[in-house]
């Protein structure tokens, strides 16, 4: 099925007088929702919803493919509002192409409860594809969906015979501002989107030159369209003054475009309308009071109305939303045609865009042999080995640390520009963008992506994991090279803070797994979560371990478990994550050896483990209190775990350059530095008791 532009204006037939002023006056509707919404809240942003809503007009009207009564078709084109200050532009026009957002919701803009949120939020509003507002993510979102579409198009498209049956064709339309291309993140990667010739991705640029501080000339003088040629992006130019046709022609001319991405360099005006502030600082959030009457009356406008819509308006609008309906029922009737001689076909379609893995993916998860040694970076490698086959919609890969992360699947090709069936994506050295690209992918649908560097890298990706959990999406990040054990490369490479950064984050959960077999099961929690999981893993080997009656490794997806007994009533226990478990299995030996019993809990994900009930924990700790907590991190949130009789063998400093080998010794992550600080906590309590 090929796509269609739907030209008229009107509910039919060709651009008209009339239509021209009812596509004026439907702009000026959306002016007067945004003006009137924060004028209501007394909280928001005016000027650039007023300043894009011809362009977000020429969008819903004549450009994208979308059905308002079915927001989660598959084959819709994606639209993405990067600059998410902006968001009551959107939420004008999902208001009125009938998406589910009352009028009563706009009124009550950025107040508790309404889901017109001060930024869109995803799965609050249908029609929001993703949560935006830290500036330059949403144009990293946008690539990341560009992205998916070339990749389900070359894996679900393929056995077709015609374009009649075309499953995945759609594109996806960003809205920027100026301060969206002046992060880094959305540089790195729409760097990334012109080297793999992302042509269905269209970034409008909301060229208005204005920035909270002031003209962007105080901050800002490079050639945006010579960066973007440079990056292999086709380039255009529209005015404002030129109408609503120039952005349907541009919008035509990038659909046409078969190698690259486009940038549309919109010169605008923002707070377009406002007598005394457009094109001024003061319109981003200060079109109000006095000078919002001013703006109705110059529109012409009645200045006493508020969140008035126009019959006719409305009338426009809702067959706009409907406009859709035609070609999804076409899309739909070729599914069921499909059905009838390639079942299987359509039902993996069907599933990856709904998430469901395959049946029988967990045979894929490889057994380890226990009393061998294998780095957990290495151990994550195999899994993704396992599962390579068994599970279509894995793909992924890392900041050009393959090699060290293991992030490549074995037997699988890169993606290219010219070849999307490959499941190998090599980012380049942009962490941040790599992050924002995979949010994309995820929002998108079909896809479980994944990513790697090393754990001390994951400061610059941080904004992008923090929205992987504010929007709970089922990303995978891993993050190789967990500690000081990463050696010789010296503190700039070692993290120490980073475990507990990423923990503190709501919604993440954050494995750092003993050995191999803990690391199988921790990528088993992670493709059967709904929200991204962090994989935090070793440079160097680690023992895999007999867990004896135990069994087997099971326990990770509980968070923590014990991994050696101690005794019904152990006199201490001994708790540690990912590589320190080895120490602490090595000071039980020697404390056993004195007659003390040593229980030791493997903790490698705190948030499973929190999420059990009070009973369900203390049965784990076997109900002693005298506990120490072992890590190769700051001891920031290890004190809850280790309670007022506890004691910590953690480091709350930098590292140093030096063999591995050398590090754990002076930094105390031995087995007899771990037994002598058990044997003080026990003396402390024998004293104290």
């Amino acid at each position: 099925m090929t796509e269609a532009i739907s030209k008229p204006t009107t509910a039919g037939g060709d651009v008209t007088e009339d239509g021209a002023d009812l596509a004026r006056r439907t702009v000026n509707t959306v002016k007067m929702l945004a003006m009137d919404a924060v004028e209501a809240a007394n909280s928001g942003h005016t000027g650039t919803p007023m300043g894009l809503a011809p362009l977000a007009y020429a969008l819903w009207t004549r450009v994208m493919k979308y059905d308002s009564a079915a927001p989660t078709w598959a084959d819709r084109d994606r639209f993405v509002l990067s600059c998410g200050h902006a968001s009551m532009l959107q939420y004008a026009m999902l208001h009125l192409t009938g998406y589910d957002l009352a009028l009563d919701d706009i009124r009550n803009f950025r107040q508790l409860g309404s889901p017109a949120a001060g930024h869109p939020e995803y799965g609050e509003v249908p029609g929001v594809e993703t949560t935006t507002g830290p500036l330059g993510q949403g144009v990293g979102n946008g690539v990341g969906m560009a992205l998916a579409e070339r990749l389900l198009a070359a894996r679900h498209n393929s056995f077709q015979d015609s374009d009649a049956c075309t499953l995945v064709d759609h594109r996806t339309w960003v809205m920027a501002s100026d301060g969206d291309l002046m992060e880094g993140v959305a540089s790195e990667a729409a760097s990334l989107a012109g080297h793999l010739g992302l042509n269905k991705l269209c970034v409008f640029w909301d060229d208005n030159r204005i920035t909270i501080d002031g003209t962007t000339d105080i901050s800002f003088s490079e050639d945006v369209a010579q960066r973007f040629a440079s990056y292999g992006w086709n380039v255009l130019h529209v005015d404002v003054s030129e109408g609503i046709d120039a952005y349907v022609t541009a919008a035509e001319t990038a659909r046409a475009e078969r190698s690259k991405p486009t940038l549309v360099c919109c010169r605008t005006h923002i707070g377009d309308g406002s007598p005394n502030k457009q094109d001024t600082s003061a319109a981003h959030g200060a079109i109000d009071g006095a000078e919002v009457r001013l703006t109705k009356k110059a529109l012409g406008w009645p200045e006493d109305a508020t969140f008035e819509i126009p019959a006719d308006v409305r009338e426009h609008m809702a067959a706009a939303g409907r406009r859709g309906g035609d070609a999804r029922a076409a899309w739909e009737a070729s599914i069921e045609a499909l059905r009838a001689s390639q079942p299987d076909a359509v039902l993996a379609f069907e599933n990856s865009m709904c998430g469901i893995l395959p049946e029988g993916w967990e045979a894929g998860l490889p057994a380890f042999e226990a009393g061998t040694s294998m780095a957990t970076r290495k151990a994550s490698g195999k899994v993704l080995a396992g599962l390579g086959d068994l599970v279509p919609q894995l793909i992924g890969g890392s900041a050009d640390l393959a090699g060290s992360n293991n992030t490549t699947l074995p037997g699988s090709a890169n993606v290219t520009r010219d070849d999307y069936s490959g499941r190998t994506i090599h980012f380049g050295v942009r962490e941040h963008g790599m992050g924002a690209i995979c949010n994309g992918m995820a929002l998108h649908g079909g896809l479980r992506p994944y990513c790697g560097t090393f754990l001390v890298f994951s400061d610059y990706m941080r904004p992008s994991i923090r929205l992987a959990a504010l929007m709970q999406i089922p990303v995978i990040y891993v993050f190789t090279h967990d500690s000081i054990g990463v050696g010789e490369d010296g503190p700039t490479h070692q993290p120490v803070e980073h475990l507990a950064a990423l923990r503190s984050i709501p919604g993440l959960q954050v494995f750092r797994p003993a050995d191999a077999a803990e690391t199988a099961e921790a990528w088993r929690a992670a493709l059967l979560s709904n929200g991204p999981t962090a994989l935090c893993l070793t440079r160097q080997g680690v023992p895999v371990f007999d867990r004896g009656t135990f069994g087997d490794a099971s326990g990770t997806t509980d968070g923590a478990y014990v991994l050696r007994e101690g005794g019904v009533h152990p006199d201490v226990c001994l708790l540690a994550t990912g590589s320190e478990v080895a120490a602490a299995m090595g000071a039980a030996d020697l404390l056993q050896n004195e007659g003390v019993a040593a229980r030791v809990v493997s903790m490698p994900c705190w948030e499973r483990f929190e999420a059990r009930d009070a009973a369900e924990r203390e049965a784990v700790f076997g109900g002693c209190d005298v506990r120490v907590g072992i890590e190769a991190g700051c001891s920031l949130g290890w004190h809850r775990w280790v309670g007022p009789n506890g004691a910590l063998v953690t480091m709350d400093r930098f590292g140093a350059s030096a063999p591995a080998g050398d590090l754990m010794v002076k930094f105390g992550f031995t087995a007899d530095n771990v037994a002598a600080v058990a044997r003080g906590c026990l003396a402390a309590a024998e004293q104290a008791g």
